[in-house]
């Protein structure tokens, strides 16, 4: 007996809609660097408010964006991910979800930012210990590689200089070692091994005289704010930390919840000047945790609260989505009608992952079932999804 399935590479054909594809997401899980972004008013300007007074005063400062699953948390920290890494003045990391405690938080972060931008970075600061020891004048990572690849800078003469002074910024020798590592051919892999809190052997740390490992919560609290006084004294602005899925704490036994939330706390505590953390966290565990860890909560002290999309917000927001795909033959809200994306609304009950599946899902029944030329209306919706 033979099977039914029918699969095929052939593109289903929008044209008649106007349209070059689907604009709508099959899966809709947020992009590392989202294109459209239809937020809420009042959680953009309590972002931008938080993010532009860190980057105004250099005071640290932190927010809690609270949302129901769906409602676009990851949508809002990823988008605000993307506006401000594209500044050269901060370092951005994000975090999918907090693991085990601070530990985990670290590493993601830092594996996050990657080997490159690390590797760059440790150039950055060769240089500005190049321009102060000798006569030369790199103004830039990509020109102190150059000077030490011709040569005419050598590791030898700088590095030790280096070494001591980034111990001194920092607070914390074995980080500024492992940092400086990073140009070395032969160890910057071990060095980004260190750094990311993967583990090394006792001999492949030996060979960059590191005598200690980035194992725990203290410690990681300690990397992480090494690295960031090393970055105000490069003249970075700030450091922004995104920790998404933060309501997963709450699977975590009482003990480890505790000692995670005092990790960031001590991290807070450490650096009040040029930190940003924003949290997306589901509202009925952000409730908890600033009902039972007050000394936690009171260190953030903001919250946003994400709500369920509106008739006019839906309406901007496929219309966005349709204008990435659009040949120009039609505009707004079209082939959707208003009382079809009322009842996606009243369906979805505003929440933003399920318009977004829903919408994709009815325009490809549409075209397959023949029939592109007529409005998408609530009718042609209901026969699709019930």
């Amino acid at each position: 007996m033979s099977g039914n399935f029918t699969i095929t590479d052939e593109q289903r054909d929008y044209s008649e809609f106007g349209l070059e594809s689907n604009p709508f997401p099959y899966s809709p899980v947020p992009n590392d660097d989202p294109l459209i972004y239809c937020g809420q008013e009042h959680v953009t300007d309590r972002i931008s408010n938080t993010v532009s007074s860190v980057l105004s005063t250099g005071k640290s400062k932190h927010l809690v964006v609270t949302g129901k699953y769906g409602n676009g948390k990851s949508h809002t920290l990823k988008y605000t991910r993307s506006l401000v890494r594209d500044r050269d003045d901060v370092f951005v990391g994000y975090v999918a979800q907090p693991g085990e405690g601070f530990l985990d938080i670290y590493h993601e972060f830092i594996y996050d930012v990657g080997f490159d931008r690390f590797q760059e970075l440790s150039y950055e600061y060769l240089a500005e210990v190049t321009r102060e020891e000798t006569d030369r004048n790199p103004m830039s990572a990509s020109a102190m590689e150059d000077l030490i690849d011709d040569g005419e800078v050598l590791l030898s003469e700088i590095v030790p200089t280096a070494v001591q002074q980034l111990s001194d910024v920092t607070k914390f020798a074995d980080f500024a070692r492992a940092l400086v590592h990073l140009v070395y051919e032969d160890t910057n892999l071990y060095a980004w091994q260190w750094l990311t809190a993967e583990g090394l052997r006792y001999e492949q740390r030996k060979e960059m005289e590191i005598h200690s490992a980035i194992d725990d919560d203290t410690t990681a609290v300690r990397a992480f704010t090494a690295l960031k006084n090393m970055l105000r004294d490069l003249d970075y602005t700030g450091v922004f930390m995104f920790v998404d899925e933060f309501e997963r704490i709450a699977r975590l036994s009482p003990k480890d919840e505790q000692a995670t939330l005092n990790s960031i706390r001590h991290l807070m505590d450490q650096n009040s000047q040029g930190l940003c953390v924003l949290f997306g966290c589901a509202p009925e565990v952000w409730q908890d945790v600033m009902s039972e860890y007050h000394a936690f909560s009171e260190r953030i002290g903001q919250e946003v609260a994400l709500r369920p999309m509106t008739e006019e917000q839906i309406q901007s927001l496929v219309r966005e989505y349709l204008d990435l795909a659009r040949d120009e033959s039609r505009g707004g809200i079209e082939p959707f009608t208003e009382d079809g994306l009322q009842y996606i609304l009243q369906r979805s009950q505003g929440n933003v992952r399920q318009i977004l599946s829903l919408c994709s899902r009815v325009l490809d029944a549409t075209i397959d079932d023949g029939e592109p030329s007529a409005p998408i209306d609530q009718e042609c919706i209901s026969e699709v999804i019930e």
